[in-house]
């Protein structure tokens, strides 16, 4: 059994950062014989329900499916190519949505960010409760659209796995080396335009 551990995977930092996000990586591998623990899904999509957004408006919406679900099954036919393969084995899916316009009528202008800030914080959240997370922008949004009966009020941006860490043995030998590659950023000083 070869399971990659957060700890080997944890990224080499010009100055320590949490261990949370230092260890948080996005696997393929997930553990089909753990059903996802609702204690830690609803911590994790509460912390995303309390991230910040512009004027509060909390434009994010969440579709959520268990593992052996109909509604997960649904998502998983909905994925484009190779996602489809690995994440079935993920113990839930989230489709993150956003509204597209104000109680006014106006373009929510901050929406996708604001989702973007509420995953990331669904993402360390769920780390820090031991499980993983990773995010897919490859999905078929107009029939994911069809699928869940989404109105056009909403614009569908991604779907997140989420899960117990599993064996990347289980993986096809090309997604395993993969898998165990090293991570990689761009160095902190390409990243700062300005930093006077």
């Amino acid at each position: 059994m070869s399971l990659t551990l957060a700890s080997d995977r944890a990224a080499e930092t010009s100055t320590p950062i949490h261990p949370v996000l230092a260890e948080r990586f996005s696997p393929r591998a997930y553990d089909t014989s753990e059903p996802i623990d609702e204690t830690k899904l609803t911590a994790a999509l509460e912390a995303a329900r309390w991230s910040p957004s512009a004027a509060n408006t909390q434009p994010w919406r969440f579709i959520v499916a268990r593992r052996g679900t109909p509604e997960f099954d649904a998502i998983t036919a909905n994925l484009m190519g190779f996602n489809q393969f690995w994440a079935v084995n993920a113990g839930a899916l989230i489709v993150g949505l956003t509204r597209r316009v104000d109680a006014e009528g106006k373009p929510m202008r901050w929406a996708q960010y604001d989702l973007g800030q509420a995953l990331a914080h669904f993402s360390v959240q769920a780390h820090h409760d031991g499980l993983h997370v990773h995010q897919m922008g490859g999905v078929l949004v107009d029939d994911l659209r069809s699928a869940f009966d989404v109105s056009d009020d909403f614009e569908i941006l991604s779907v997140t796995a989420v899960g117990v860490l599993g064996d990347v043995d289980d993986l096809p030998e090309n997604t395993r080396e993969r898998e165990r590659a090293p991570r990689q950023r761009l160095p902190l000083d390409e990243l700062l335009l300005v930093n006077a």
